[in-house]
Formats: structure tokens, C-alpha cells, sequence
């Protein structure tokens, strides 16, 4: 044995192997095979390769720890990242969801995020509801809302009465806000912004339409900013619109830590006169309010004009009867009092900069992103309080309030204030509004898809959710207002109606007066006077009503009348035809036969061509893959051999 060298039986093991190498050699080279290609495919031959190392192989053993070793590292490694991503992306996605034992299969999202209904007789869709009431119930007027949202099929303005029917609908390509019935001049009017959303401001006009549902006004801002903005849009009693505007403009941001020539979106609010559009009266926020007084934070804002810091946020204008204005400042977390003739601050509610002493422990003062401020009699001030601004912020819920102001004195005190029964955290938007003199209010949840109905001292009346509530953090589905009221709705279109085998679908889009609609067939005795006969009339049911077509008609020509409630006519439809089944003379048409057969032909000629191409490619693909015809034939040592 030679000691660091290699034994002596490992030698004779190796003349042995080289021996039986060369007699394998000469099988090789009889049937044509290169020895080298043989070689190079270690696979075939891994144990008579083996033995050709002279030095000795590393242990069997510590070759399979070392692999199970990087095994083992490599599923951590997989395991750690994945718990990381999902760290990082699932789980903020997922504490998201409002998932409660209490919900209902519609707020659980099983009618999908934003359920809508569609209709044969109507091209949109409108937003189906689930309605919950106590007490007295849903008030019986107009429900007014703009949907809109990754969820919502036609975004735009909606008009639902207390049923959740839809009324009217207008499909807007543009964005949609703050959609009401507001009077102006003895008349009731539909007012809404339209226009282009970005982030949280937009460039748009204001719009009004008459009970005909026709364009009468378009407003825009006074002077160079092109467009106006989506959060206000109030007429005044005295026939003035209130609007908002958003303007960037240089400004000093250091005292926030910004550049010292930095940009902020400067608050804007105008008064207009609707007639003539003269400009009557404006207000910059920049000039009373300093940067700092933000609860807004800087981050990578403010820095060029384009992405401007929004310091102030307005988001809403009202007027009480001395002609001084209420303006509500988001970022701001106030509540201001605007004298209308020198545009002074005369008080400043809540936030940095509160005048007022709290009677109720802080509950009057400390609203947070707050939205809709309006004033009513006895310097009461309604306001729906967000307490969130994002989905980031500390568990807060959402509440409309009412305040009692003492102006003299400047004490606030907390009157009454609207929860949801589900803990609402409404990130942005909504309102609340006094339905009428007992109090009753509604608030309107903006981000969340959904409004509600209170007595004065927060009793809950009506719930209406108009989107899946698990799933209202994610903003599927939203409207910036809610609002109830009166509406007369007399369309210049005609009722649409479409039959379908024995049975007419008929509605007619805004038309609040229709009660019934009454069948009427053609006369075919008096063909040129166009006459028609009465067969029966049928209540109306929901937006479109579903008619049942007698047999015996004695015409199949026939119209729908739309009938008020004191049996006038207020339109007619088109004059269908009742469905008359199979034509059997179209049916024997020996054309319609031949095309059918071309078809049939046609189609079955390009499967079967695809078939044969399908078959030949894969009869080229089993050649390409044949194997050589000269198979290497293994063999193994005689027994003789093996005992060496």
C-alpha cells in the first residue's frame, strides 16, 4: 500500500477497465459509431466513466448534505420573500375590507361591487339599491345622485324615487358631481358639474336643466383658469351661483419646510351673476390664511407649478342672510366666516386657528376633513366631519353634526351628530342636509356608497346603500352629494318601448307624471286616418313596465300611451308591430337554404383543413424525433470478469 498515493489494487482495477474499454471500442467502430459522441453523453455510461478518476471521488454522503443544505436556504429564502410581498401588497389590501356577521349577501358584494339593473326598453343601466328602514321610513321624495367609479357601469347624473326606481338618468363621458334640483328664479332647475377630475380638483362648467331636461345654462369661472372646479356649485336666494376654483400661484413654503419660491393651489371662491356671468365677488384664501396652518402634509409637493401644494382645500360656499359667506376648508380643518364686502376672515371655526370655546369637550371643534358646511336660522351650522383622510389614518368614524354657534360670545356647542349603524370612515367627499322643519337630515357618505336618514335627535329612519359596503374603502363605487327633493319631469323625447315575443317593455326616461300606460291598436277599417281602438290600460310599474299582448289584437299594429293620474295623455310611443312568430314563406325560401348549405360547407371545409394541418405537423414532429436506427446494446461483465 503506498501512502498518498494510489493503491495497488486500484491500479489492476483500472488496467482491467482500460482492457475491457478497447474491446468495447472495436463494438463501437463495427457499427459506425464515434467513440468521442459516445463519450460526451457521461449519462449513458456514468459508472465505466467513474472509474476512469485516478483521485479519489468526494463521499456519496457529503455531496447529498451539501445539496440538501442549499435546498433547505433556497425554501427560506422563497419563503421570507413571499411573506414580505405579501407583507407589503396583501395585507394593507386586506385589512381593507369591512367584512361583518351582520352584513347582507348585497353588502357582502354577491351582486358585485356596484349592482345595477338593466332594462330591454332602456340602453343603460341604472344602480340597483338595498333599502333598509325604522320608524317611519324613507322619505317619499326624490333621491338625487351621480354614481361614479371602476363599478359603476353609466356613470352620471340619477334621479331614484323612495323605491330605488330609476327616475331619469343622463350617461355623462365626463365626470360627474354634486347633482341636485336647486330654484332660481321661481323655477326648479338641475344643477351639476361637469367636466375633467384631477386628483382631488377638476376643470369643468356648471350646467342647469329645466323640466324638459334641456340645457339652459352653462356656467364657467370669471377669468383665466380654465375651468372651474367640482366642489361647489350653490345658487343663492338672490339668483347668484356660488362656485370654486383652484388656481396655483408662487408662494413662500418654507415655514413648512418647502423652497422658499414654491407653488400652492390657491382656494378660490366667486360669485356670479347666472344671467349675464359678471363677476360679483371674489376671495382668495392665500390672502388670509397662512401656509402653515395646513394640516395637509408637504411630501414631495409644491415644488414647480405643476404639482402645486393644496394648502387650503376648499370645498364649499354658502351665504346666510346678510350676504357674508360660510367657506369650508378641508386641509385646514376650519369653518370660516367672509365678510361680503371687504373679504375679511370675521371668525374662523376649528383647526390652528379656532375662536371658539368647545361647550361640548371638544366635540363641536375637533371635525377633521370635513366637507358640505352649510348655515341655517339661529347661527346653527351643519357639516359632514370625515375624521379620515385616508385609509391610512387612525380608526375614526365618519358623522354628520349640527353646531349651535354663539358668535358674540365665540362658544360652540355639538347639538346632534348622525353615525352609521356600520362604523362609516369616509375618506372624502359627502354632506348632510335638513330634510325639513322636524329636523329630519340626511347625510350622505360621499366615498361611501351610501345616504341615510335620521329624526333630528339621531334616530336612524332609512339606510340606502347604492354599493357593496365591504367593500366601500376601496371606492368602487362613490357620489360626491347626496341630496333628496321635489321634481316635475316632462322629457321632449318620446316613451321608448321593445316587444319581445307576447309581451311590450315600455318606460320613458325622467317623465315623473306617468301612473299607467294605456294599449291602443290600429283601426285597419280606417287604414288612412291612422286611428286607433282602446284594448286596456295597465298601471306602471317601477321605470319600465312589462305589458302582456292580448292574442286577439284584430291588428298587429299597436301603441303604448302614457297616461297622469287624471287620464290625460302625455305621449305616445312608436307604433310596434306584435311579434307574428316563424315566416313560413322566408322559412321555404330556397336562397335562405343555399346560404345555409354554403356555410355549413364552408366552416366544415376550414375545420377539416385545420384538422389534416394539425396532423401533418404532428406526423413531422414524431420524424424529427426519431431515434438513430443503430442502437447502442449494453453489456455487462461475464461472471469471470466480475470476480477479478
Amino acid at each position: 500500500m503506498m501512502r498518498g498515493g494510489v493503491s495497488t489494487i486500484k491500479v489492476l482495477e483500472h488496467l482491467k477497465l482500460l482492457a475491457l474499454f478497447h474491446e468495447f471500442e472495436s463494438h463501437i467502430k463495427r457499427y459506425h459509431v464515434n467513440l468521442d459522441s459516445v463519450l460526451s453523453s457521461r449519462d449513458l455510461f456514468p459508472d465505466l466513466l467513474s472509474n476512469f478518476s485516478i483521485l479519489p471521488d468526494p463521499p456519496p454522503c457529503s455531496e447529498s448534505r451539501s445539496r440538501f443544505s442549499c435546498l433547505i436556504v433556497t425554501v427560506a429564502g422563497v419563503f421570507v420573500s413571499l411573506l414580505y410581498l405579501l407583507y407589503v401588497f396583501a395585507v394593507p389590501q386586506l385589512l381593507r375590507f369591512r367584512f361583518r356577521l351582520d352584513l347582507s349577501p348585497y353588502d357582502l358584494g354577491l351582486y358585485g361591487f356596484g349592482p345595477s339593473r338593466s332594462y330591454v326598453s332602456f340602453e343603460y343601466e341604472s344602480p340597483m339599491v338595498e333599502i333598509t328602514e325604522w320608524g317611519s321610513g324613507c322619505d317619499p321624495r326624490y333621491t338625487f345622485l351621480a354614481p361614479r367609479g371602476d363599478s359603476v357601469v353609466h356613470p352620471g347624473p340619477v334621479i331614484l324615487d323612495a323605491d330605488g326606481e330609476l327616475v331619469w338618468m343622463k350617461y355623462n363621458w365626463d365626470t360627474t358631481q354634486d347633482f341636485k334640483v336647486q330654484r332660481y328664479n321661481g323655477a326648479d332647475y338641475l344643477t351639476y358639474w361637469e367636466g375633467t377630475e384631477v386628483e382631488s380638483r377638476g376643470y369643468g362648467s356648471w350646467y342647469m336643466l329645466d323640466s324638459t331636461y334641456t340645457q339652459k345654462y352653462q356656467i364657467s369661472p370669471v377669468g383665466n383658469f380654465g375651468g372651474g372646479d367640482l366642489h361647489e356649485f350653490h345658487i343663492t336666494e338672490q339668483g347668484t351661483a356660488l362656485v370654486t376654483v383652484y388656481d396655483p400661484v408662487p408662494a413662500d413654503l418654507t415655514s413648512i419646510g418647502g423652497p422658499e419660491l414654491g407653488w400652492i393651489l390657491d382656494g378660490i371662491f366667486q360669485e356670479i351673476d347666472i344671467e349675464t356671468g359678471e363677476l360679483l365677488f371674489e376671495w382668495r384664501a392665500s390672502k388670509h390664511y397662512p401656509v402653515n396652518s395646513t394640516y395637509e402634509a408637504l411630501k414631495a409637493a409644491g415644488k414647480d407649478k405643476s404639482n402645486a401644494f393644496d394648502f387650503y382645500h376648499i370645498n364649499s360656499v354658502d351665504k346666510d342672510d346678510h350676504g357674508n359667506y360660510i367657506v369650508s376648508a378641508r386641509h385646514l380643518h376650519t369653518v370660516s366666516y367672509i365678510d361680503h364686502v371687504t373679504g375679511a376672515v370675521l371668525w374662523t371655526l376649528g383647526g390652528k386657528l379656532n375662536e371658539f370655546t368647545d361647550l361640548s369637550d371638544g366635540q363641536a371643534t375637533n371635525f377633521a376633513w370635513q366637507h358640505d358646511a352649510r348655515w341655517h336660522v339661529n347661527n346653527t351650522v351643519t357639516l359632514f366631519d370625515n375624521a379620515a383622510h385616508s385609509n391610512n389614518d387612525p380608526d375614526s368614524e365618519s358623522r354628520g353634526v349640527v353646531i349651535q354657534l354663539d358668535i358674540s360670545g365665540r362658544t360652540a356647542e355639538l347639538l346632534a351628530e348622525y353615525y352609521h349603524p356600520q362604523q362609516m370612515r369616509a375618506v372624502s367627499q359627502g354632506n348632510v342636509q335638513i330634510l325639513d322643519e322636524s329636523g329630519r337630515t340626511l347625510v350622505g357618505w360621499g366615498h361611501s356608497a351610501a345616504f341615510t336618514e335620521y329624526t333630528a335627535d339621531g334616530g336612524l329612519l332609512c339606510d340606502v346603500h347604492f354599493g357593496a359596503s365591504a367593500f366601500f374603502t376601496f371606492g368602487r363605487v362613490v357620489s360626491y352629494r347626496a341630496f333628496k327633493g321635489t321634481w316635475v319631469g316632462r322629457p321632449q323625447t318620446i316613451p321608448d318601448a321593445a316587444v319581445m315575443g307576447d309581451h311590450v317593455y315600455v318606460s320613458w326616461n325622467g317623465a315623473t307624471e306617468v301612473v299607467a300606460w294605456r294599449l291602443e291598436v290600429w283601426d285597419t277599417h280606417n287604414v288612412e286616418d291612422s286611428t286607433f281602438d282602446i284594448v286596456a290600460q295597465f298601471e306602471k310599474t317601477g321605470f319600465e313596465t312589462e305589458v302582456e299582448v292580448p292574442e286577439e289584437l284584430g291588428s298587429p299594429l299597436f301603441r303604448l300611451a302614457a297616461m297622469d293620474a287624471e287620464g290625460n295623455v302625455l305621449g305616445y310611443t312608436e307604433v310596434l308591430q306584435k311579434d307574428q312568430g316563424v315566416d313560413v314563406d322566408e322559412l321555404l325560401d330556397l336562397h335562405n337554404w343555399i346560404v345555409a348549405a354554403a356555410f355549413i360547407v364552408s366552416v366544415g371545409g376550414l375545420l377539416l383543413g385545420l384538422y389534416q394541418c394539425c396532423g401533418c405537423c404532428r406526423v413531422l414532429h414524431r420524424c424529427r424525433r426519431r431515434p438513430n436506427e443503430y442502437q447502442l446494446v449494453a453489456f455487462g461483465d461475464n461472471d469471470e470478469q466480475s470476480s477479478v
